[in-house]
C-alpha cells in the first residue's frame, strides 16, 4: 500500500463564546478519523477518497504520518474513540 494519509471528517461548526465581550470563534469538533492514500506523486497530499470510500474535498489532512512512527497506530491517539472502523479494517488487512 501507498503512503497513508490522515484525514478529519469534521462536524458542523459549533459557535462558542469563551466569555462576555470576547468574540465568538467557530470551533469544528473531528466527526470521524479516516485513512486516505496519498496522492500519485506527492504521498504527502491525500487521495480523492478514503480508503471507505467517502470523498477527502471537505476533509482536513492531519499532521499526524503514520510513516514517521512505525509502531503507533495509524491514527493520532487523541482520536481513537472516533477512527472510522471501515478505514480501519482496510489497514488490518
Amino acid at each position: 500500500m501507498s503512503e497513508i494519509v490522515v484525514v478529519y471528517e469534521l462536524d458542523k461548526p459549533v459557535t462558542t463564546r469563551v466569555s462576555p465581550g470576547t468574540p465568538r470563534s467557530e470551533e469544528r469538533p473531528v466527526r470521524r478519523v479516516h485513512a486516505a492514500p496519498g496522492a500519485p506523486g506527492t504521498p504527502a497530499a491525500t487521495g480523492p477518497r478514503t480508503l471507505c470510500g467517502k470523498d477527502t474535498f471537505a476533509m482536513e489532512t492531519a499532521d499526524w504520518r503514520p510513516s514517521e512512527a512505525p509502531t503507533a497506530p495509524w491514527y493520532p491517539l487523541e482520536y481513537a474513540s472516533v477512527i472510522c472502523p471501515d478505514c480501519d479494517a482496510v489497514i488490518e488487512t
